[in-house]
């Protein structure tokens, strides 16, 4: 059994104690009195330095007509909002504008010389655990946002309250909290083999570990055993939690899990995988160093990634 507590500290956006502040949401007048700063995101590209290895904020409740401020939490005595900033125009090269791993960088006159809008998936693996968390709940929260301005009871518009924690209907009264959809996200092994899937959206030759959304009334395990048996017809007996990952892609909890198959014949459901394959432990360590390059892995940083190199490590035996 994997040990968890070192399973959550090396998680990409696995947490680093980020003061949440949950008193000054209730507590509007706390809140006011402390001194602000700002996280802009621009289509929920977070600000970095020139480097992209630092989020960079701004003083006070920057870019006051644009978005709306939402309370990430308390950091350095200062309370710490995000806020949206996308109806600005933004100057900057857009190639890759949108695409699964933006390049593109977004600047604006008024913001610090260097710094840029950054895709949260090209920098995430170099910025501080205490930035990446920050930097992924603001995306997340103001994704949140962004979909439900309008009240899942009756339709009428919302407005945000609490610090940016909730969305209020004037309509029919109903209060909507923000929401994280669970994935389970699973490390199948059989012996000295894994088994990997790419989705017929991926680039060609990208393989990672299998995943889905969980459904109501399901456990993680049995989310976990569903889903390998819809997508390869492999069978599962075994499965341990390992580590969670926020994944504000847009908005879901990654459950890692390790599960032990109990069959090995791969029936591919064509809809869900364009291909999977049982892939020996010397082999996925040449694949993960770079030696072998038979195909690309999961990116650092993704959980995915995280649960291969500790199963080659020999971490989850």
């Amino acid at each position: 059994m994997t040990n968890t507590i070192w399973s959550a500290e090396s998680v990409t956006f696995g947490g680093a104690g980020l003061d949440r502040a949950d008193d000054l949401r209730r507590d509007p007048g706390a809140l006011d009195r402390l001194p602000a700063r700002t996280l802009p995101l621009w289509r929920g590209k977070p600000l970095v330095d020139a480097d992209g290895d630092a989020l960079v904020t701004l003083p006070g409740h920057a870019f006051p007509d644009t978005g709306f401020p939402v309370l990430i939490g308390r950091l350095d005595g200062h309370a710490l909002f995000a806020r949206d900033v996308s109806a600005l125009n933004m100057d900057g090269d857009n190639e890759g504008l949108g695409a699964f791993l933006d390049p593109s960088r977004q600047t604006h006159a008024d913001l610090p010389a260097g710094s840029s809008f950054a895709e949260l998936r090209a920098v995430m693996t170099r910025l501080s655990p205490l930035d990446a968390e920050i930097a992924a709940s603001a995306k997340g929260v103001l994704e949140w946002h962004r979909t439900h301005g309008h009240c899942a009871h009756c339709g009428a518009a919302t407005m945000s309250g609490m610090a940016g924690w909730m969305r209020a209907c004037p309509s029919c009264g109903r209060q909507h909290f923000p929401r994280t959809d669970p994935v389970v996200i699973m490390l199948v092994t059989r012996g000295n083999q894994t088994l990997v899937g790419r989705s017929p959206a991926w680039p060609e030759g990208f393989y990672s570990c299998l995943a889905g959304f969980m459904e109501p009334g399901e456990t993680m395990e049995g989310a976990v055993r569903r889903e390998v048996w819809e997508e390869t017809g492999v069978r599962c007996g075994t499965v341990d939690y390992v580590a969670s990952q926020p994944w504000a892609f847009p908005h879901s909890l990654m459950l890692g899990a390790h599960a032990r198959a109990t069959s090995d014949d791969i029936r591919l459901d064509p809809d869900e995988l364009a291909d999977a394959q049982w892939i020996d432990r010397e082999r996925m360590m040449g694949i993960l160093s770079g030696r072998d390059d038979t195909f690309s892995p999961a990116r650092p940083g993704a959980i995915a990634r995280f649960l291969l190199d500790a199963w080659v490590a020999g971490r989850l035996d």
